[in-house]
């Protein structure tokens, strides 16, 4: 294949195949041809196949040659490629992606090709597409973030699969990977077509077997609910307990956007609070119908955080939150019956005073978010038998994606400095920041409290890391519950662990109570 530098009108044929080219797939292109590679192209819909060859067009030089190559089947889409083949295919996840393979299947591919999965793709499916595809071709998948944008100008890859295959791809995505300055872990950034970032560490790294790749990208959703619903949260409490402007605290959120709260979303959500609906030229906030959707990748994460036994109580939280937003007719009716507490009339000082101390608990929550993530990753990794690089893995979040963030230089430093980090928490920096913050912390979610302004997910957070940092919790009675209504057993402080015991209580059908009147 050629790249950067290479001589890539040599040969006619292409460096890489690529089925798919919606939204994600023509940007993926677009990125590819930018790195020097020849692609050829197929679509279901001819439209799109057209369109891609006139971008490249309006992209390229007058004079220069095509670098993408339009084909009407899947044969014609092989006969263009180099052997051994490489296709990336970017088709909606489930049934699309086994249509395609079937089809590329019959029009010849062969056993040592490789097929690239960008979808959203659960990552048990992956697992097995791997297997059901053996000896017909190599299925790989690398899960993708950071949207068109991302996509066109360089997203964070999470490939994983055949370790041969990575082999062949690995120059491909960390050149058209999201690319990161290594000593102030922010983005390096370009957004002009044909002019790619080259220098800065790539934000792809190979994450282990099949599946493990599309894991991560899941847990990364998941934390990204918690993410946008803590901002959420933030900016409901000023606006309903502050009665604070869009706009004002659009002013707050790039202030923090200066310090250690730096991030992608917190850009865009101070965008977002300053942006002017064209129509009525209120606020767009205000004129958004707060009812949120989602794709059900947050929805895998909690999902796979129950079935591993993994706390993250804060995705899952903001998970829900999206599921109450969604009863809007109810909240509504609800809001004329249900009574709250009475508004409380704040100073300019005190509204100073509650805002720092927002910031805080906002970092703080962030923490507890990410440690639950993090956790999730290394419990479901010891179950499957995966060896994940956390530290590698918080650095190609850095850039290309929608959690990207300053912050996570901090984690994979953490990740750096003790690969037995059990969790975030014990990392001396992160538990000094908590333990500095806490106080605001807990006086933000009281104050929040007292103004009936719901926050589960900063709640959440908070209940998080008091439970992680409680050495004995009452789960003593709830085993002693379990024992007296159905002989679960339980274990003993001042014996060996691992031994059951069963008391045999006196009727555990019908407690005996003695009332004295």
């Amino acid at each position: 294949m050629q790249n950067e530098g290479g001589n890539k009108h040599a040969t006619t044929a292409c460096d890489i195949g690529f089925i798919g080219l919606g939204v994600m797939g023509s940007n993926l292109t677009m990125n590819l041809v930018d790195h020097g590679y020849r692609v050829a192209c197929f679509d279901l819909d001819q439209h799109k196949v057209d369109a891609i060859l006139v971008k490249d067009a309006s992209e390229r030089d007058a004079n220069a040659e095509p670098r993408v190559e339009g084909c009407s089947s899947y044969t014609e889409l092989l006969s263009k490629l180099k052997a051994p083949h490489l296709i990336i295919l970017s088709v909606p996840a489930g049934d699309p992606v086994d249509h395609v393979c079937n089809h590329l299947i019959d029009a010849g591919i062969h056993a040592d090709d490789i097929v690239v999965d960008t979808g959203n793709s659960l990552w048990t499916d992956s697992v097995a597409r791997e297997e059901q595809y053996k000896g017909k071709f190599i299925f790989f998948s690398t899960a993708v973030s950071g949207g068109e944008v991302g996509a066109r100008f360089g997203p964070s890859l999470m490939p994983s699969g055949n370790p041969y295959a990575w082999t062949r791809i690995e120059p491909v995505l960390k050149a058209i990977a999201a690319k990161v300055d290594p000593e102030t872990g922010k983005p390096l950034e370009s957004f002009v077509p044909g002019k790619p970032i080259l220098e800065g560490e790539p934000c792809a790294t190979y994450i282990g077997p099949v599946g493990a790749g599309h894991y991560v990208k899941m847990v990364h959703n998941g934390i990204e609910y918690a993410d946008m619903q803590l901002i959420c949260e933030t900016y409901h409490v000023m606006r309903e307990a502050l009665q604070m402007s869009p706009s004002d605290i659009a002013a707050v959120f790039r202030r923090w956007n200066e310090g250690k709260l730096n991030s992608y979303l917190m850009e865009i959500s101070a965008e977002v609070l300053d942006q002017l609906d064209p129509d009525t030229k209120q606020p767009l906030v205000d004129v958004i119908l707060d009812r949120a959707g989602q794709k059900g990748t947050g929805l895998w994460t909690a999902v796979s955080a129950l079935q591993v036994g993994s706390p993250a109580q804060t995705i899952t939280s903001a998970v829900f939150a999206r599921s109450i937003s969604s009863l809007k007719d109810e909240r509504v009716a609800a809001s004329k019956v249900l009574s709250g507490p009475e508004p409380v009339v704040h100073s300019d000082e005190q509204k100073e005073d509650i805002i720092n101390k927002l910031e805080q608990a906002l970092y703080c929550s962030k923490i507890c978010a990410y440690a639950q993530g993090f956790q999730l990753m290394a419990i479901a990794a010891k179950e499957h038998g995966w060896q994940l690089e956390f530290g590698e893995i918080a650095k190609i979040w850095r850039a290309g994606c929608i959690i990207r963030a300053v912050f996570l230089q901090s984690i994979s430093k953490a990740y750096e400095n003790n690969e037995e980090l059990s969790n975030l928490l014990m990392d001396p920096f992160f538990a000094e920041q908590i333990s500095e913050f806490q106080s605001d912390w807990r006086q933000s979610i009281a104050q929040a409290t007292i103004a009936g302004v719901p926050c589960p997910a900063m709640m959440s957070s908070l209940s998080y890391y008091d439970s992680y940092r409680t050495a004995v919790l009452p789960a003593n009675l709830l085993q002693g519950q379990r024992d007296f209504f159905g002989a679960h057993t339980y274990q003993r402080v001042d014996k060996p662990a691992g031994k059951k015991y069963h008391l045999e209580w006196s009727d555990p059908q019908r407690p005996q109570t003695s009332i004295k009147r």
